[in-house]
């Protein structure tokens, strides 16, 4: 028997008893305490994983199991071993695949044990709850991989992408999301980070040391630098922001006058009656919110309240909520009933249009048509109109169609960077700080105020890649993670 063995990855890992691992040997990982959990969906299946990490990771699983062959000493890393799982009273809990990584070669970075159970709701539960009594702690939402990113193992752009790939709704949203947990999205970030804080660095050595010769330092050179790294974020944040759709959804607000097929609409879109639809005027009181995937692309389609003067305080509420989702909304779906002239309702709408990104849905085409296309065009000079009944499903993948084309997204772009909304908001601050450094230079505010700027822009990017964190910045990310990855 050889003192290591190479891995399907290329490492080498020693074969050692797990229990012969020092905390040294362990990383920085030995310093926390071991968690375990549930790594697997609840509910009936094959197989049901538990999972643990940190120092005693090898030694709690071992401690109750007992291979069908050999001894526990002959066990090595990343070699599956079948055995029996036992409670304290040498009770067989489950007949387990047992199975050890060694730090650092793990994914947190520290010794990680794994007990795969028969899939259900009890064993694995009972497994867990031995280890409890062990002294493993219950693992916290995302811990796991809060572990790996403390560790070294991935950055923070990577872990945020592991949960984008685990809600992925679409195709080109599972793809854009494992380019960026193989650190696509970072090796394009990092560079920029690296301009700014060297330019960030002239700057402020250039205004604490002016008797220093230093490389030249003027505000033009500064300028054509700022530009050239404007532009390139600037790429990188719209690839981010469609990305960011793709991981979201494409909110699209179904909004018009109350009875004019809203509701209906959204029936249509999901082919299944979700919405209730009445002929009486204001059915709709709250937001209706549902998701589906047209040519790769999640659109998350709200019905709202039909909009008009309100005649209660039940309806006005709704008529609010519709209101904040028009504004906050991608693309605003415009529903027309084209069995009935235009309104100044209608008239009034359309003005708040004009100015987003929308369509036009005329419905009711089953009916004679008493509203003019043309009217609805000199209102808001260009749009997209698409006649259809929603009623009989006709004209509804047009529509879809439509919807995909404003976005104005190629779903097969291999380009998308699929990152939080959260990454997005920072990759906009730091475009406006490099703005604003700009416009401290153009206006004659001088290098101090450029380089406050840039500092903030460099901050951006640092909290994005996880260079600079707190301990609340972490919580708010990994609270949102499953508990088990």
């Amino acid at each position: 028997m050889t003192d290591s063995e190479t891995s399907r990855d290329g490492n080498t890992v020693p074969r050692t008893p797990p229990d012969a691992f020092s905390p040294e040997e362990r990383g920085d990982g030995a310093k926390e305490s071991t968690i375990a959990a549930i790594a697997t969906a609840p509910g009936e299946a094959g197989i049901a994983i538990v999972r643990l990490s940190g120092p005693e990771a090898g030694a709690l699983a071992l401690a109750r199991f007992t291979p069908f062959s050999g001894t526990k000493e002959t066990i090595f890393p990343r070699t599956f071993r079948l055995g029996v799982f036992q409670d304290s009273t040498g009770q067989p809990l489950d007949q387990v695949l047992f199975v050890l990584f060694a730090a650092p070669r793990s994914y947190t970075g520290e010794e990680v044990a794994e007990l795969h159970c028969h899939g259900g709701t009890l064993a694995a539960k009972l497994v867990l709850a031995e280890l409890f009594t062990l002294g493993a702690r219950p693992a916290e939402p995302g811990e796991f991989t809060r572990r790996a990113f403390l560790n070294g193992r991935i950055d923070l752009a990577q872990a945020e992408a592991v949960l984008s790939v685990i809600r992925a709704r679409s195709d080109a949203a599972l793809r854009a999301g494992v380019r960026t947990l193989q650190g696509r999205f970072s090796s394009r970030l990092k560079p920029l980070h690296d301009s700014i804080l060297r330019l960030s660095a002239l700057l402020e050595a250039s205004l604490d040391f002016p008797e220093e010769e230093l490389p030249e330092c003027t505000n033009e050179g500064v300028l054509r630098e700022l530009s050239a790294l404007s532009e390139a974020l600037s790429r990188i944040y719209e690839r981010s922001r469609q990305g960011n759709l793709l991981r979201e959804g494409v909110r699209v607000a179904l909004v018009g006058r109350p009875n004019v097929g809203k509701s209906s609409l959204l029936n249509a879109f999901l082919q299944e009656s979700r919405a209730i639809v009445t002929a009486v005027p204001g059915t709709t009181r709250d937001i209706i919110e549902e998701v589906l995937t047209h040519k790769g692309v999640p659109l998350r389609l709200l019905d709202t309240a039909g909009i008009r003067t309100p005649e209660g305080p039940v309806e006005a509420l709704g008529i609010d909520r519709a209101n904040r989702a028009f504004e906050e909304a991608d693309i605003r779906l415009w529903v027309v009933d084209g069995s009935e002239p235009l309104t100044r309702d209608d008239e009034e709408l359309a003005s708040r249009l004009a100015p987003r990104p929308h369509l036009v849905a005329i419905n009711k085409a089953d009916l004679p048509l008493r509203t003019d296309p043309e009217k609805i065009r000199t209102l808001l000079r260009e749009s997209t109109i698409v006649i259809l009944s929603a009623e009989r499903g006709e004209g509804v993948e047009e529509l879809k169609d439509a919807i995909v084309q404003l976005w104005g997204n190629d779903a097969s772009d291999d380009e998308a960077h699929n990152v939080s909304s959260r990454q997005v908001e920072e990759l906009r601050l730091a475009l406006d700080a490099l703005s604003a450094a700009k416009g401290a230079l153009s206006s004659g505010l001088g290098q101090d105020a450029a380089a406050t700027a840039l500092a903030e822009a460099r901050g951006c990017l640092e909290r994005i890649l996880g260079l600079s964190w707190d301990d609340t910045l972490l919580d708010a990310i990994f609270s949102q993670f499953c508990i088990g990855k």
